[in-house]
């Protein structure tokens, strides 16, 4: 049976202000221009006005100072984006699996799995392995030797945990994410490549999120470590040895270089390119596609990505470019003969 809720029961979940008829009943979510009439939306961007004025909504979230556009009721907020958040996450479909190993799971003797957790079909368990309460070990999960789960951490299905990861509780791993991997380490020996072996292993603390098929490259010699409550994207590559501070997201197809120390709230846009062993303060906003090559010891927003323009704009562009250093060493000469006639002409007055 789906969920439902009147106004009233989401206003006080979720920390809105009820304008309007609480009694209402909400059965679902929907956008501006298709929700119905037992459906809530969201309004947070002026872009989207005129569907505000002619939606058909049981209800929208929205500031206080768009009301006079809304013609339904109104759950009122100063950030309606997180209490839409709020909202999604009442009429998400709950998934309760009965605690227990299911008979295809290959299990050490030696791992301790607690009896509340739930380990799917094909998992495969090593040596040590520690599963804590209310965990949850998906499909074709592989979790290595000496792992740490912690509780109420979930593994979706087919995520790697290498050997000796430690993952803190209530973490969310999305499919196909491998944790612990070697990082890329290789010396070189008359042109040939030699592997430096990794020692350390990978730390996420408590309520971290990794997106599917993103990548966390173990340590060299010390651990890589994931704060708490960071959130990773999908396809993210995380080198050997980075750290990233609390509460900081980073958008997906992002790589980071090894060694690398991100700061606490930081933000990382789509496709961002961090060299190694730099670092970014707390408070560091990087845009999409910018390639970040310095340490950014300030907090603010940094962009370093250009723009996508027609392909003969960007020839010429690109031409004059090319120029800048002829163009630079032009400017200076004139410069200073500028300055050289300045001169001769203040003598001659004197």
């Amino acid at each position: 049976m789906s969920a439902s809720f009147t106004l009233a029961e989401i206003a006080e979940r979720c920390g809105a202000e009820l304008q309007g008829d609480g009694s209402r009943r909400i059965s679902g979510v929907e956008t501006l221009d298709h929700a119905g009439a037992d459906q809530i939306s969201f309004f947070n961007h002026a872009r989207y006005r005129k569907s505000l004025r002619e939606t058909r909504a049981a209800a929208v979230i929205l500031r206080p100072s768009d009301a006079a556009d809304c013609p339904s009721n109104m759950l009122l907020t100063d950030n309606p984006y997180l209490v839409w958040a709020r909202v999604t996450n009442c009429f998400a479909p709950l998934q309760v699996q009965e605690a227990g190993i299911h008979a295809t799971a290959s299990v050490d003797p030696n791992a301790r799995i607690d009896a509340g957790a739930v380990v799917a079909a094909g998992v495969v368990i090593g040596a040590g392995a520690v599963i804590e309460a209310n965990a949850y070990v998906g499909p074709n999960c592989v979790i290595g030797r000496e792992v740490v789960l912690g509780q109420g951490s979930r593994l979706l299905a087919s995520v790697v945990l290498m050997d000796r990861v430690r993952l803190g509780k209530n973490c969310l791993i999305h499919p196909g994410a491998v944790i612990g991997s070697d990082g890329f380490g290789l010396a070189n020996d008359q042109g040939r490549w030699e592997k430096v072996a990794q020692l350390g292993s990978v730390v996420l603390g408590d309520n971290v999120e990794v997106g599917a098929n993103t990548t966390i490259d173990r340590g060299a010699v010390r651990d890589t470590r994931i704060h708490d409550g960071v959130k990773l994207d999908n396809q993210i590559q995380v080198a050997h040895n980075v750290e990233i501070g609390e509460n900081t997201a980073i958008a997906a197809c992002t790589g980071i270089s090894g060694s690398t120390r991100i700061g606490s709230g930081c933000t990382l846009a789509g496709g961002v390119g961090v060299v190694g062993h730099i670092e970014l303060a707390d408070g560091v906003h990087v845009s999409g596609a910018s390639v970040v090559s310095r340490s950014l010891r300030e907090p603010g927003v940094y962009t370093g990505g250009v723009l996508a323009m027609p392909h003969k704009v960007w020839q010429k562009n690109i031409a004059r470019i090319k120029q800048l250093d002829s163009m630079a060493r032009r400017l200076r000469a004139l410069e200073k003969a500028l300055a050289q006639s300045q001169d001769e002409q203040d003598s001659i007055k004197e």
